[in-house]
């Protein structure tokens, strides 16, 4: 799947469009030790394949490693405001984690744009819902409502 590029005119002609899916991806055991070390959480349930066994079968990805990678792996289904200035990371609204990811897994994303605002003229806040299923589960690891802002 490929970004949608809209012009700022038909921007809110978007809200209640579905952006489809990434690509499968897989999150490793090295991508999880990299985000351990990065933000120091290095609970066992993610570094420690013999501990964390007993409870979930095997090491698991950090919950915030999973979301965070709405930001790149995000951009295959992003809306991208065409001849904007640029676009940024405004925050999240809302996130639930309802599956963990185990090592290994395949996981991708799909995006839902819920609502898009004019905060300040030429500035407009997209809302979207994204969710990371997991391959083989029925059950997502998230649903998180991001917000991003175009200024143009």
């Amino acid at each position: 799947m490929a970004m949608t590029i809209v012009k700022k005119e038909d921007l809110f002609e978007c809200i209640g469009k579905d952006l489809g899916y990434t690509d499968w991806f897989k999150i490793d055991q090295d991508r999880i030790n990299a985000f351990a070390e990065a933000t120091m959480d290095h609970q066992f349930i993610h570094v420690d394949p013999e501990k964390a066994k007993p409870i979930f079968g095997s090491t698991i990805a950090h919950g915030f490693l999973s979301l965070s990678l709405c930001a790149g792996l995000g951009q295959e289904t992003a809306l991208f405001v065409e001849g904007a200035k640029m676009g940024l990371n405004y925050g999240l609204d809302k996130v639930r984690f309802l599956s963990p990811v185990a090592v290994n897994s395949n996981v991708r994303l799909h995006t839902l744009v819920k609502d898009i605002t004019e905060k300040n003229p030429g500035h407009y806040l997209v809302k979207n819902e994204v969710t990371m299923e997991i391959q083989g589960v029925q059950k997502p690891a998230f649903i998180a409502e991001t917000l991003s802002l175009w200024v143009t």
